[in-house]
């Protein structure tokens, strides 16, 4: 058996979210960015998940570690990889063929804030299924990227009864800028039995998006908006298709629509170059998701009012858009700028935050990630 390392992307929904396939089945403009979560795998005599961390000096310290769990992979430590190998031993009867005979160490770290809204969890998920599949060599047809992608979104949901997006699954593996179709995913059917994602790359076709990214520091999980915005619309759409169309579309459906247009649109303008009309877009997409949280009783969270707040402070300087990076709520906002504009914006961003108390708010300029999923043959994995 090889050594390994691997990393992924953090990503940004741009446009069209929260319509990526949760409570909806519409299209995303996203970005993958160069804020990473890595990992490294290599042969043990027992299972053995390590989490590492970031300290002083930029170096990796162990920050947790669970031993010898190939029995029964449950208990509260690693959570996130054990779930990953839960899924893919149940998909995948080539793997447990290979992992009855062989364990491995899997090791991980991420640069990613907890709870940010920038996918953070489902990169450690991501990380442990990829680094499984290139540690135990498993057929690359059958265990594709999309495949990854699409069991990631099954141990997430299924597993950990965690409600997030499509792109969360899907942009930290492709990476780039993409425009992403979810049509005819959702309800959330087994592997097979519903399309993939179409993932359309549209970085070195469209102009730059030069943004800047505020982490406000405050908790928030994106199932705590997608676990109420998701059923709610679910109950609507089939309320509508037993009834048929004559008492007109419900709220969530309309607005859900609404929400995935600006992705659309957003891709033409930005192909056209035309990044005023795309940062109005942006300026769209968030007005609509405040109307379902408002719709959904998620409006008056003192969060929402703090990312609010940030958001208006963004525009105030001159930014052409501005938004929540995922569901909503807490977590990140961000702003598209003119070119040259990042650091009045930033600092736009970072006095806002300081009026509003966010002591572990984070403000940087991110590039997009033009390589999603790196997976690389080491001859011994670091420590």
């Amino acid at each position: 058996m090889k050594h390994y390392r691997l990393s992924v992307p953090a990503r940004i929904n741009v446009l069209g979210n929260p319509s990526d396939g949760n409570e909806g089945d519409f299209h995303t403009i996203s970005a993958a960015i160069e804020v990473r979560a890595g990992a490294w795998v290599e042969p043990a005599e027992v299972l053995q998940f390590d989490e590492y961390r970031h300290g002083a000096g930029g170096q990796l310290a162990p920050a947790g570690r669970v031993e010898d769990v190939q029995a029964t992979l449950t208990g509260d430590g690693a959570m996130l990889p054990k779930a990953a190998m839960r899924q893919l031993l149940a998909f995948s009867p080539e793997f447990a063929a290979k992992f009855a005979g062989q364990k491995v160490r899997l090791a991980t770290w991420t640069d990613v804030p907890r709870l940010s809204g920038l996918g953070g969890s489902s990169l450690l998920i991501i990380l442990a299924l990829a680094a499984l599949r290139a540690a135990y060599e498993l057929d690359p047809w059958r265990h594709n990227d999309y495949v990854l992608a699409e069991l990631t979104q099954r141990v997430e949901g299924k597993e950990l009864g965690i409600a997030c997006g499509f792109a969360d699954r899907y942009v930290p593996v492709f990476g780039g800028l993409a425009y992403i179709d979810y049509r005819g995913k959702l309800w959330h059917r087994p592997i097979g039995e519903e399309p993939y994602c179409t993932y359309e790359r549209l970085d070195g076709r469209a102009s730059e998006l030069p943004l800047v990214v505020c982490s406000t520091g405050l908790d928030r999980a994106s199932g705590d908006v997608h676990g109420v915005m998701r059923p709610r619309y679910l109950e609507e759409q089939a309320a509508y298709e037993k009834n048929g169309q004559g008492a007109g579309r419900p709220f969530m459906l309309r607005v859900m629509e609404a929400a995935g247009a600006t992705a659309w649109r957003g891709k033409m303008a930005l192909l056209a170059g035309d990044l005023a009309t795309f940062g109005r877009l942006m300026n769209e997409n968030h007005r609509l998701v405040n109307e379902m949280m408002a719709y959904c009783g998620l409006r008056g969270d003192e969060g929402v009012q703090i990312t609010n707040g940030l958001i208006d402070a963004a525009l105030a300087e001159g930014a052409l858009g501005a938004k929540l990076t995922g569901a909503g709520g807490r977590g990140s906002v961000f702003a598209l700028v003119r070119p040259g504009d990042e650091a009045r914006v930033a600092e736009a961003f970072g006095r806002a935050a300081q009026r509003a108390g966010l002591g572990e708010a984070v403000v940087f300029a991110p590039r997009v990630a033009l390589q999603g999923l790196v997976v690389e043959e080491e001859s011994a994995c670091r420590e």
